[in-house]
């Protein structure tokens, strides 16, 4: 690999990030998924009947990236998208029964991803409170 590529931090940022992805591809085929969908589910696996609006900031997306895909999850039968009663402006996200099934199928995916990665659970958490911390900062940064 090219030198100058391997001492970009942004670089190796984004090869891990397809490395994973990549990783995570023919296990999400299986339930049907794609990596944005499975991120989606595991919010609402998480916590059930969330807005639109609170899926788009967990995840950072907008709208228009956001609503595509979950008229797709719609028409597969995992969710259900509904006006809320006290703001017809809101709209709620809620689980099928064939959506809050799916979970048992995922449950063990970041399992099999930190095992394939070779770390262990203390090197994974600091992992994630390194990567945590890096993208506050550029975002910080980003919006000076």
């Amino acid at each position: 690999m090219n030198e100058s590529l391997q001492r970009q931090v942004c670089f190796s940022l984004y090869s891990a990030s397809r490395a994973a992805t990549a990783l995570y591809r023919p296990m999400l085929d299986d339930l049907g998924l794609t990596y944005p969908q499975y991120l989606v589910m595991s919010l609402l696996w998480e916590q059930d009947g969330q807005t639109v609006r609170d899926l788009g900031e967990a995840l950072d997306l907008d709208s228009g990236t956001l609503s595509p895909l979950l008229k797709r999850l719609e028409a597969a039968d995992l969710v259900q998208r509904r006006r809320a009663v006290e703001d017809e402006r809101r709209v709620r996200i809620d689980l099928t029964d064939a959506g809050r099934a799916l979970e048992q199928q995922a449950r063990n995916l970041p399992e099999r991803l930190a095992e394939s990665a070779g770390l262990e659970p203390a090197e994974l958490r600091r992992l994630q409170e390194t990567l945590a911390k890096v993208t506050a900062a550029l975002r910080q940064a980003a919006a000076k």
